[in-house]
């Protein structure tokens, strides 16, 4: 089956602008796109180091607050977190936050997560790079508990509560787990809690690696759910024959990534260029110019 398309840089570049991010959502939602999603920077370094993705001044407007003001201006089309770093984030108020976008979305939330891996700016928020991976475990735990469970409790390393409760619940039981991460850690992350994998910026030969790794880990871990959705962000552009060959690789979804810096005409026309009918793709079914 084809790979549905998904959409990347919904809060950063042209789209940290309020206005053309609507503008940009609304038109994707028109032409099939299955999913909207908002990168997690709270700070960047500076000067810029080797690993960073952006410049010190690129503009990143907050995952959640982009998303939730994205779920006011569209009515079908599924926002994606991708993916939040989940170290930096207090649990019980992160999943207070991606409760309520489930909810004010009417059940469209992805939960995307990954452990980080810019140093500066989990420093900055006082969070120390060893140990973050299980941290992060500890977290989907302690948030699937405030989610799921009657009388929700946690009792971790890093995080520690009883006692509480925290309503609304979210719309979604479950809301979809996507762990990002091309490492052996984050695949057996995906596979012992996720409901989805997510790649960024994978090669096709790249995806080849990545999901015999997933294959390899899933067996040994002798995953009982439901098999994992892939999804992948292309390293290179898309054309009908690259996504025959992702959905051949077994690719659920592909979300594009615009260029950096395009002005919102040209953004514009990316996502229209991107569209699932122009690249052979699914369509969301209730799609329509």
């Amino acid at each position: 089956m084809a790979p549905t398309i998904g959409l990347f840089s919904m809060n950063m570049h042209a789209c940290a602008d309020p206005g053309n991010a609507v503008r940009i959502a609304q038109r994707a939602e028109r032409v099939g796109y299955d999913s909207l999603w908002a990168a997690d920077h709270v700070a960047l370094p500076r000067p810029r180091t080797e690993d960073s993705p952006l410049d010190p001044g690129d503009r990143v407007l907050d995952p959640v607050v982009s998303l939730t003001y994205l779920a006011g201006c569209t009515e079908r089309i599924r926002l994606g977190t991708g993916c939040v770093v989940l170290p930096q984030r207090n649990p019980v108020v992160l999943a207070k936050q991606l409760a309520s976008v489930d909810v004010l979305s009417g059940g469209r939330l992805l939960f995307g997560a990954s452990v980080g891996y810019l140093e500066p700016e989990l420093n900055a928020v006082g969070v120390p790079m060893a140990g973050r991976g299980a941290r992060a475990d500890e977290y989907i735990q302690a948030i699937s508990a405030l989610w799921y469970e009657e009388k929700p409790a946690f009792h971790g390393e890093f995080a520690d509560f009883d006692g509480v409760d925290a309503h609304p619940r979210p719309v979604q039981r479950p809301v979809p787990l996507v762990v990002g991460g091309h490492s052996a850690a984050a695949h057996r992350r995906a596979v012992t809690y996720g409901d989805e994998w997510f790649g960024y910026m994978v090669s096709l030969r790249g995806a080849v690696e990545q999901l015999s790794s997933l294959r390899d880990i899933s067996a040994r871990l002798g995953r009982q759910r439901e098999p994992l959705r892939i999804s992948i962000s292309p390293s290179r552009p898309l054309d009908p024959n690259s996504v025959r060959r992702y959905a051949d690789l077994g690719a659920d979804r592909l979300v594009v990534v615009p260029p950096a810096h395009l002005t919102i005409d040209e953004l514009e026309e990316f996502v229209e260029a991107h569209a699932p009918r122009r690249l052979g793709a699914t369509e969301r079914a209730d799609a329509a110019e």
